[in-house]
């Protein structure tokens, strides 16, 4: 009766040194390039034990990575694992924060990326002009932005082996910056002055930059992100997160030394004179090295900028697709491109925060805000450790954290006490922190959290359709023919050995208490029991419930959840002004809310006069639960069965051969016998009519929009049922639902060539 997903995974073709080149990559990106100049101006040549706890603090948290990353081997990283370990809430605050947080680190790799193409741009002689507020800068951050949004979109990445050929592009030009610096260093007599005072700006100085180049380092988790294309992940995803470290921190450590001790006199100290030059600091301090040597540092510059703006869209693109995916955030994030096959609103939405960001703060808050997010991010990840270790000690880990706790408690203690004195150094990006964590917060408590137990009580559902345990709940009142709704019921749970639950609801009014429905109850149950009378004469087992709420929807709501159902049958009268639509609604919002298969009967139904039942075909996943409930309806009704489909005139003969060739496959699918019947119309309304004239029952996909849409507008499937002669069986199957406007905006789209 139901039909599944097949599983789909990606080949593991990614070695441990393709990892290991993966986190390295992604590390040694923007950050140093961008961020060394701006360091070293809060820290002066302690710059250099920044990196250097930067890199200890790294590790700690690395281990947390390291052995999640072994034992879970799935698509999802931090977000999947404080997921599973916290509070729920916790678990939609890491996903939030890690989309925010890439998608400011894209911002800040933007910014990086417009400071050093001016740079080139002034070599030749060209100078953008500055629009007001708008810098040469900010307005090429906001080009490349949208241009590497665009090449996502297409679907192109750097991926694979021209992903390791950057990297060790990247390498290589920073070992060469390395060597002529320490070679130059050498020859100067009095390098060691450079370094003097090692502290001027005290301990405070080293924890300010140790929290704003802290973004250097994130690049490892990206290791785990990927693990469902990592050879044997259980060994290879922990040795490649510490061997990218093992290579990265040393680098970093020495171009800070470099850096710092071949600044030419300036008449000020080495560290303002960078901190002076902010983005293009290594620039300027590699044309002393070498003829060549500023411009090998940009075209390095710019090739990490680049790779780094492009991996980090494409990260932060699809933390957004899997929030959507896991109904944290609205369907349309989930949404893949027909063409593309990417998640194209994911990338529009990401855009607009990366672009806001590096047009409203300068590049240090940027930096900063990206910080203090990664930051909170990576103690998440190590108290979900901790928490794992303790609540699954089944998994199969390749790597545990050695002298557990306390080594991941420190690291805990450590990214906090960054974090916090961050708040010293840059107010802004703790303001833009804080409210985007709220927004966070309420963006959870009213929409995520319930869209997450909708989600989870359709897979409550599904699983129990996957053990063929069928409960199919009849809704029955006064105004309803009781034979003609339980007559659908039988015919499927006898196909489906499924048990049937008769409901009916007493609403009454918001000032009456509830107990005041236990005086009129009589009624409903002489309903019942005549329900149950003629379940029992056809041998179907049965019990009833009489529920008494304040709202018709939420009775039938609570009774889906209470008893475990996945299968809703109503009745409903044609009914077609303003008014009885409006009072008809009840049933509009159960179908709004509930997550279960659901059937609606329009009219009365005779057993002894169903001999041909009409299918119109439309290929959505509503027609495909009319064609899986059909052989119960066949069988019951000793009924022949015809599938209707309507051509417009423009359809051409491969579409037509195309949906034929679909519907004999479904048929063929349900192992049932069906005529096919075409018809050719420019009015697909007129079409079905034309082939529903000797129908006995239309069985038909009956998809229900939003309230406002069922009040004001009529869709084709309403008209059908209020046109046609004979009753009209609509099912729907549970579905995301779309907004009112969305549904207006793909009018033109919904009757392109079937019915």
């Amino acid at each position: 009766m139901k039909k599944y997903d097949t599983e789909i995974r990606l080949a593991r073709e990614m070695t441990t040194f393709d990892a290991t080149l993966l986190g390295v990559g992604a590390m040694i990106g923007a950050g140093i390039f961008v961020l060394i100049g701006i360091a070293a101006g809060v820290a002066g040549p302690a710059l250099i034990i920044t990196f250097a706890l930067n890199g200890l603090i790294a590790v700690l948290t690395a281990m947390s990575y390291a052995e999640l990353g072994s034992c879970y081997h799935t698509t999802g990283g931090g977000y999947l694992w404080v997921k599973e370990a916290l509070p729920k809430w916790a678990g939609f605050l890491s996903g939030w924060m890690s989309w925010s947080a890439h998608a400011v680190a894209c911002s800040l790799y933007a910014l990086g990326f417009g400071a050093y193409f001016e740079l080139v741009l002034s070599e030749f002689s060209l100078v953008l002009p500055h629009w007001g507020f708008f810098s040469p800068q900010k307005i090429l951050a906001a080009s490349v932005s949208i241009l590497f949004a665009y090449i996502n979109f297409r679907g192109a990445s750097e991926t694979g082996k021209i992903g390791n050929l950057v990297t060790i592009a990247k390498i290589i030009i920073l070992v060469i910056f390395i060597g002529f610096g320490l070679e130059l260093m050498l020859h100067q007599g009095d390098w060691q002055t450079t370094f003097s005072p090692f502290f001027p700006h005290g301990a405070g100085g080293v924890f300010k930059a140790m929290g704003l180049t802290f973004i250097a380092f994130q690049g490892f988790e990206v290791i785990t992100q990927s693990s469902e294309e990592i050879k044997n992940p259980r060994k290879s995803i922990p040795r490649a997160v510490f061997f990218s470290l093992i290579i990265v921190i040393p680098i970093y450590i020495l171009i800070a030394f470099v850096a710092i001790g071949t600044v030419p006199s300036q008449g000020m100290a080495p560290w303002d004179y960078l901190a002076l030059q902010k983005e293009t600091a290594l620039v300027d301090v590699a044309r002393n090295f070498f003829v060549g040597g500023g411009v090998l540092i940009l075209f390095g510059g710019l090739i990490s900028t680049i790779s780094a703006l492009n991996a980090t869209i494409f990260s932060s693109t699809r933390v957004a697709f899997a929030m959507g995916r896991d109904r944290n955030f609205p369907g349309f994030f989930s949404k893949v491109h027909s063409k593309n096959l990417t998640p194209h609103w994911s990338i529009i939405s990401t855009l607009f925060l990366v672009v806001l960001m590096a047009i409203s703060l300068p590049i240090e808050d940027v930096a900063s805000a990206a910080d203090i997010m990664f930051l909170l991010l990576f103690l998440m990840v190590n108290i979900a450790m901790i928490k794992l270790r303790k609540l699954r000690p089944d998994l199969d880990r390749g790597y545990k954290a050695p002298i557990f706790p306390y080594l991941s408690i420190v690291g805990i203690l450590s990214l906090l006490f960054l974090a916090i004195y961050m708040f010293d150094y840059s107010l802004s990006a703790w303001i833009v922190t804080i409210i985007w964590v709220a927004l966070g917060l309420v963006v959870y408590r009213f929409y995520a959290s319930r869209r997450e137990i909708e989600h989870e009580r359709k897979i409550a559902t599904l699983e129990r359709i996957q053990k063929k345990d069928f409960t199919i709940l009849v809704c029955l009142s006064e105004s309803e023919n009781v034979e003609s709704v339980t007559d659908i019921a039988f015919a499927i749970a006898r196909k489906h050995n499924a048990t049937i639950i008769f409901l009916h609801v007493i609403e009454l009014g918001e000032d009456k208490k509830l107990q005041v429905g236990l005086q009129a109850t009589s009624r409903g149950k002489a309903l019942l029991e005549e329900a149950q009378n003629f379940a029992e004469v056809a041998g179907v087992p049965s019990k009833a419930i009489i529920k008494i709420s304040h709202r018709i929807s939420t009775g039938i709501v609570d009774t889906v959840l209470e008893e475990e159902c996945n299968f809703l049958l109503l009745g409903r009268n044609q009914k077609t002004n303003f008014t009885s639509r409006f009072f008809s609604s009840a049933i509009d919002n159960v179908l709004q809310k509930t997550t279960v298969e659901v059937a609606i009967l329009h009219r009365d139904i005779h057993h002894d006069r169903i001999s041909k039942i009409l299918i119109p075909y439309n290929g959505d996943i509503h027609t495909r639960l009319a064609m899986e409930i059909s052989p119960a309806l066949l069988e019951y009704y000793r009924a022949k069965l015809t599938i209707a489909v309507v051509f417009g005139p423009e359809t051409s003969k491969e579409n037509r051969q195309l949906i034929t060739e679909q519907i004999k496959q479904d048929i063929a699918d349900e192992n049932i016998s069906a005529t096919i019947k075409i018809v050719t119309d420019t009015d697909m309304l007129h079409g079905i009519l034309k082939l529903a004239q000797h129908t006995d029952l239309l069985v038909m996909g009956g998809k229900s929009g939003d309230f406002l849409e069922l009040l004001f507008s009529k869709s084709l499937v309403r008209e059908i049922t209020e046109s046609v002669d004979c009753p009209v069986l609509w099912l729907k199957e549970y579905e995301e639902r779309e907004s009112f406007l969305h549904s207006i905006f793909n009018t033109k789209n919904s009757n392109g060539g079937k019915a």
